[in-house]
């Protein structure tokens, strides 16, 4: 997979790729990722890309033109299965999103910043927005590394155990079950018996006998 960044602050992205998962998955080669600075096609001497919104109001606006050349440079080199907008007026991400973009071989993502981005931006090049919740941060980068975190760790080779994936919260609408480890009893607290039975059928029935109930508890909208 080939991931390109679009965004005003890209120092903001170097640390979160250079360390963990996303890094080891780099260097076997089951991602690449590129980050692009929108002000290297920013206008004028000043490398511009922000401007004062139409019909007043506080909040510069990520300008169109920048970054219609930018993403049009790009797409001159490659063809893009989606072109994302990070943006909080967008549908919510969840993992069945997370599962289908995961399958793209290409993808490009603008982290949105200062008030937005020129609405003519996304008419002519977005294919899908998508938004971390109900809530508003200060640019878009944080969002697009959360979101190629959820990608990478779904890549064949990302991670030594593959299967553990499949067993996370949300990839068949259920959160996850507790999980423990050594050593058996802490503090008077023992870990369930079926866990240490050996037993991987009754196990099997334990945990999404647990996931259902802490579901219900928590999430019970994942259950309709």
């Amino acid at each position: 997979m080939r991931v390109d960044i679009l965004s005003a602050v890209p120092q903001l992205l170097d640390s979160f790729f250079n360390y963990s998962i996303v890094q080891r998955a780099k260097d076997k080669a089951v991602v690449e990722i590129f980050i692009h600075d929108i002000h290297d096609f920013g206008k004028g001497t000043y490398k511009q890309i922000d401007d004062y919104q139409y019909g007043g109001g506080a909040g510069m606006v990520l300008m169109v033109e920048p970054l219609d050349k930018l993403i049009s440079h790009l797409k001159s080199e490659r063809e893009y299965d989606d072109i994302i907008f990070m943006t909080p007026d967008a549908p919510v991400l969840n993992q069945t999103t997370v599962n289908e973009l995961s399958l793209k071989d290409n993808l490009m993502i603008l982290a949105g910043h200062y008030k937005g981005v020129d609405q003519r931006l996304r008419d002519l090049h977005v294919t899908r927005e998508i938004s971390l919740g109900d809530y508003v941060l200060s640019g878009g980068e944080l969002p697009a590394a959360v979101l190629i975190d959820a990608l990478v760790r779904l890549l064949p080779g990302a991670i030594t155990d593959e299967t553990s994936a499949l067993s996370d919260s949300f990839q068949n609408d259920l959160l996850a079950p507790p999980v423990y480890t050594r050593p058996p009893v802490y503090k008077g607290m023992k870990v369930p018996n079926v866990l240490l039975s050996g037993n991987h059928q009754k196990i099997a029935e334990w945990r999404e006998q647990k996931a259902e109930e802490i579901t219900k508890k928590i999430r019970p909208d994942l259950l309709k």
